[in-house]
This record gives C-alpha cells, structure tokens and sequence, in this order.
C-alpha cells in the first residue's frame, strides 16, 4: 500500500441529492444515515452544502442539516462545504456555527463559499447578489472576529455563544479564495481532479503567501473530487451517469433534477447538445477499480501534497455509493 494514501484521511461532502421516486425529506434522512456508515467506515470529516431553490438537492440549510448529522453520529468531524458567506450575515453565521460548536465540541467544520444563488430570482428571495461576493474578505473578516472578539464592523454587538468558541474554519477556493485563504491563514479547499493544473498553480501560491494565524499555524490544503470505485471499471463509469446527466441537463435547460436511473439516462434520445455536454461531465472524475483509482489518487495526492482528500460522489443507487465508498476506505486500510 501506498504511503501517501495509507497517511492521507479521507473525508465526505454529500450534498442530499435527491432521486427520481423519492421526496426530498428521503434525501435528508438518507444523508444522515450516510454519515453514520462512512464514521464507521473511518472517514474523517462528513460535510453538508448550501443549495437553493434546486429541484434536485434538499439540502438548503447546511448548519440546520449538520447539527442533525452530529446528533446521529459520535467520533467524525460535521461540517459544511460549504455556507455560502455571501447569503447571509456574518453575524447569524456565527452564532450558528457558536451553537453546533457548543454543543458538539471539537467536533465542527465551517466550511465557507463565496457563491451567491445562481438566478437573479433566487438572489432577490435571499436578499443579497453578486455585489455581496465581491466583499468576501470582508465578510470572512467580521465572521471569524465573531470568534476572537476583535471584529469592528459592530463594535457593541457579540455573537453569543461563539465568542472564545473555534470551530475550524476552512475556505472553498473560487475566485480569489485561494489568496483570501492564504491572507487569512485559514485552510483551503480546492477542486483536485478537473483542472489539475489551475489547481497546482492555485496551491503553490496558497502555500507561498500563507501567513500562520491562531486558526492554523501552516498551510492545509483539501482536495475534492468525485471518486466512484467498482469491482470492474464499468460498474463504476455507471456509477457516474446519474450525476453527469443531472449536470447536462442543467446546462441545457437550466434546471438541475434529481437524480435519474442509470438505464434510463442511458435509454434517452438526448439532442446533440445534451450529448455533449453529458459526455464533458462524465469526464474529469477518477474512476475504475480499486486498483485503477489507488493509483490515480496516488499520483495526484503525490503532484499536490494534499494534506487530505474530500470526496463528493453522487449516484442514483445508494447501495452501489456505499460500497464505492467502502472500497476506497479499504485503499487506507
């Protein structure tokens, strides 16, 4: 077994996707019976999104969904990937994340985005836009001096009960997020598999400019990726299928639906537009066997330096998620 895979933790970001047949209170339940089965499995982190007004994901309430999650499990780190810091107040965010922090002590991520809904209507509905990305480090700043008590945006105004409190923050890279991570000495999160290139040029400068701060003495970097692990490498491509047709047709139609059976995505008469774009998602993940994938992780944990991995599978059969899931915790066995 490989060193690097045998000293690099894995951890989960299930985003509650829902599937065709099923309601979205399935999804959620679903996702909390999931993270009781990978704690078991020795995952280190199992990590809930932030998503609106999607058809295809219930999960819209990150820290809500995350304090259900710790409640149901005992020794995994729950945390967000992320809170969408531009959606809401600083303020707020804090004492949600002083809450689950209190009441599951040593135990919670934050996990923090810039993203902002997607359609103009969802924007106007949260009450905030594109503007309120473009201030970031500002929000980032306010939202950890919650914490340490020094933030001045508010200077009588304290976040009860986060104050003193740490919960470990960590930065989504979009944009300039891998700069901001590094300014604020926080860790990074970052795409792994699509885009290696971007990604190891976004890293290197990560670890460059990174000032040690009370919330990390060094550098840390997660990669994430999609990861489907099979007994032959075509149960594990159709592992893929659901997730990459929601994809196409969410560019092409501008809706992102739940997930569909594998033969059903297989037996459509897609446009040539749609192929396309199912064929482009459907690139871009590693996939195979576990032999196929212990060697691919490898090489790309060995190129980054990752201090973690953080894998984001989707599919349409539960049963076939877990078990791609238990075969990559046996690569660390």
């Amino acid at each position: 077994m490989s060193s690097v895979l045998r000293d690099t933790p894995f951890s989960v970001l299930d985003r509650s996707r829902t599937r065709e047949g099923q309601d979205m209170a399935r999804a959620l339940r679903d996702t909390v019976a999931f993270a009781r089965q990978v704690e078991d499995l020795g995952y280190q982190r199992f990590w809930v999104s932030e998503h609106h007004s999607v058809p295809g994901v219930a999960g819209s309430a990150p820290t809500v969904l995350a304090a259900a999650v710790a409640a149901a499990t005992h020794r995994i780190r729950v945390g967000t990937g992320g809170v969408m810091l531009p959606n809401h107040r600083p303020l707020v965010v804090a004492e949600q994340f002083g809450v689950l922090e209190s009441l599951y002590p040593g135990r919670i991520d934050m996990g923090l985005g810039r993203s902002v809904g997607f359609t103009g209507g969802i924007r106007k509905a949260l009450g905030h836009g594109k503007e309120d990305a473009e201030d970031f480090d500002g929000l980032l700043t306010e939202l950890l001096g919650y914490f340490t008590a020094t933030q001045r945006v508010h200077p009588q105004v304290h976040a009860w009960p986060a104050e003193g409190l740490r919960p470990a923050p960590f930065v989504l890279a979009t944009g300039s997020g891998a700069d901001l991570a590094a300014a604020h000495g926080l860790p990074l999160v970052i795409g792994g598999v699509r885009g290696e290139d971007a990604m190891l040029r976004a890293v290197d400068r990560y670890r460059a400019a990174f000032r040690p701060s009370q919330w990390a003495a060094e550098p840390y970097v997660v990669l994430s990726g999609t990861v489907a692990v099979a007994d032959d490498g075509e149960q594990a491509r159709r592992l893929l299928v659901s997730e990459a047709w929601s994809a196409a047709w969410s560019r092409t139609h501008g809706v992102f639906p739940p997930l569909a059976p594998p033969e059903a995505v297989a037996a459509r008469a897609m446009s040539p537009v749609e192929r396309d774009r199912f064929e482009e998602a459907m690139t871009g993940h590693l996939h195979g066997t576990p032999e196929d994938v212990s060697k691919a992780l490898e090489s790309l944990l060995a190129r980054s330096a990752a201090d973690e991995f953080l894998v984001t599978t989707s599919t349409y059969e539960p049963a076939a998620l877990l078990h791609s899931y238990r075969l990559l915790a046996t690569l660390r066995a």
